[in-house]
């Protein structure tokens, strides 16, 4: 586990940071995130954010580096407004030093703790192990297996459906 990673709430300064994790080919590819994205759409969803919006990011104690990021938008229907979908990604070269594990604590205590989610949604890739297990680490299951869920690189791929409930 990382102890020199900060979780903080995403700023307008942080667009750089999220511009270049999110250009990176595995980030992009792992994601359903276009790749190429604009600096200026950064800045832009930064401004002025969406109340039910929430973006968290990763900040590396040391170099001050944006490490990763975790996202969920929590849905405005009224008969879905206790649920909410995630997104999460962390630069390929801090993988496996618990950073996504302290992102993903994090998104689950502030959307269930802080905006009354009940039920926390994604997507995964099926050939993601390393995602699905911490998916499923925290308390997600698979509900579902969608074939040809997004096009990734010239070809349709498969994800799972995940969900996690409250307790």
């Amino acid at each position: 586990m990382s102890d020199d990673v900060r979780i903080r709430h995403a700023e307008p300064g942080d667009a750089a940071g999220l511009h270049v994790l999110f250009s990176a080919r595995d980030a992009y590819a792992a994601t359903l995130q276009p790749p190429f994205p604009s600096q200026a759409a950064w800045e832009q969803a930064l401004a002025d954010p969406p109340k039910h919006v929430v973006q968290l990011v990763a900040v590396d104690g040391v170099d001050g580096e944006l490490a990763g990021a975790a996202g969920f938008e929590v849905f405005r229907n009224p008969r879905r407004r206790h649920v909410a979908n995630l997104g999460m990604a962390v630069a390929a070269a801090r993988q496996r030093r618990g950073i996504g594990t302290q992102l993903l604590r994090a998104a689950i205590d502030t959307a269930e703790r802080w905006h009354g989610v009940q039920r926390l949604e994604l997507e995964v890739y099926t050939d993601n192990p390393a995602g699905i297990a911490l998916y499923e680490k925290h308390g997600f299951v698979r509900e579902g297996h969608a074939r040809g869920y997004a096009l990734r690189d010239g070809a349709y791929a498969d994800v799972y459906l995940m969900a996690r409930i409250a307790p």
